[in-house]
C-alpha cells in the first residue's frame, strides 16, 4: 500500500510563491513516476509537472518557467516549487505515482497516476 500526503497550499497574491511538498510511505520504489495533478473549482483534473521512471521530467506548458518539481529520494518527499503564481493556478493540487515504467511526459498528459494523495489548496488572488 502507497500513502501520499501532501503539504504547503495556501493563499497568495498574483505573482507570489508556494511550495508544495508530498511525503510518500509504504510499498513505493524510488523510481516509481511521481507527479502533480490539480483541480481548478468545476473543471477536470490536468497534470502539472510529472516526474517518470527514467528520471524524465515534464511540465504542462502554462507553468513552463515558473514551477520546478523535483523528488529528494532519501526523504521519499516529491516537491513543486511555484513561482510567480497566477489566479488561473488556483485549484486543489494532488500528488500522485504510478507503479508503471513511463516517462514525465505521459503523466502530465494523462494524469493518470494509481496512487493519489487527499490534495492541497492553492488560491491565487488578483
Amino acid at each position: 500500500q502507497v500513502e501520499l500526503v501532501e503539504s504547503g497550499g495556501g493563499s497568495v497574491q498574483a505573482g507570489g510563491s508556494l511550495r508544495l511538498s508530498c511525503v510518500a510511505s509504504g510499498n513505493i520504489p524510488s523510481n516509481y513516476p511521481m507527479g502533480w495533478v490539480r483541480q481548478a473549482p468545476g473543471g477536470g483534473r490536468e497534470g502539472v509537472a510529472a516526474i517518470g521512471s527514467d528520471g524524465s521530467i515534464s511540465y504542462r506548458d502554462s507553468v513552463k518557467g515558473r514551477f520546478t518539481i523535483s523528488k529528494d529520494n532519501a526523504k521519499n518527499t516529491l516537491y513543486l516549487e511555484m513561482n510567480d503564481l497566477k489566479p488561473e493556478d488556483s485549484g486543489m493540487y494532488y500528488c500522485g505515482a504510478h507503479n508503471g515504467r513511463l516517462k514525465g511526459a505521459y503523466y502530465v498528459a494523462s494524469a493518470n497516476f494509481h496512487y493519489w494523495g487527499q490534495g492541497t489548496r492553492v488560491t491565487v488572488s488578483s
